[in-house]
């Protein structure tokens, strides 16, 4: 198998974070967001989406982050996504909140139109709205996380036992430290978050974006 991933990319971190938690022998391609790469040929043939990151498995190619985990997971048998029903559909669920709720204010609405020059509004007016309107509504995602998703004394998102959940989400919450965001008024967060960072496999996967956060560390940034 390959993935074609980069390290800098949110989606590709959770996914490249469980194959190597699994030991999963897969070849990582990297694709250079920076440069364009996703754009041009050959990528952009076989990935219309130019986007990363994507799985090839033989002859057959699978794209989103949330897709390639539970592929992977199923393929290896892995207990990181559990075959009872509900215990599966709770994982599910989880993922579907983090990508359809808080990723999208939270990314698109309060970090990246900061970060990419390309995500930035036209107007100075319309970049503050945004910004504003996606602060609001992450501190609402958050206490539902803090109080909901993680309250009750559990270790992991979905439980006591890591998940293919727990990739992902932190992938996405992980990514508000470039702009220095602090989670502290959100304890269950916090000590999750803090639970993830401690993984073996953290430390390598989440390099070149924390050397992304040292290169900004002396912009202003609004955060949480």
């Amino acid at each position: 198998m390959k993935l074609y991933m980069h390290p800098a990319s949110t989606t590709s971190r959770p996914v490249v974070q469980f194959i190597a938690a699994s030991g999963i022998p897969c070849d990582l391609q990297v694709v250079d967001l920076f440069s364009g790469e996703h754009m041009r040929e050959p990528y952009a043939a076989i990935n219309p989406n130019k986007m990363v990151p994507m799985l090839e498995d033989g002859d057959f190619r699978l794209t989103e982050s949330s897709a390639i985990l539970k592929y992977l997971a199923d393929k290896t048998g892995s207990p990181a996504y559990p075959k009872d029903l509900r215990q599966r559909a709770r994982v599910n669920e989880v993922m579907d909140w983090f990508n359809a709720n808080l990723y999208r204010d939270y990314g698109y609405g309060l970090i990246y139109p900061q970060v990419f020059p390309h995500h930035k509004r036209r107007s100075d007016e319309a970049q503050t709205a945004t910004v504003d309107w996606g602060k609001e509504r992450c501190k609402a995602w958050l206490q539902v996380l803090d109080d909901h998703v993680l309250g009750g004394g559990k270790t992991y998102l979905c439980g006591d036992e890591i998940t293919i959940a727990d990739y992902f989400g932190y992938a996405i919450l992980q990514v508000g430290e470039v702009i220095r965001c602090d989670f502290a008024s959100y304890p269950n967060v916090a000590r999750w978050m803090e639970t993830m960072r401690s993984q073996p496999t953290t430390p390598e996967v989440y390099a070149a974006i924390k050397g992304f956060a040292d290169q900004v560390k002396a912009q202003p940034f609004v955060a949480m």
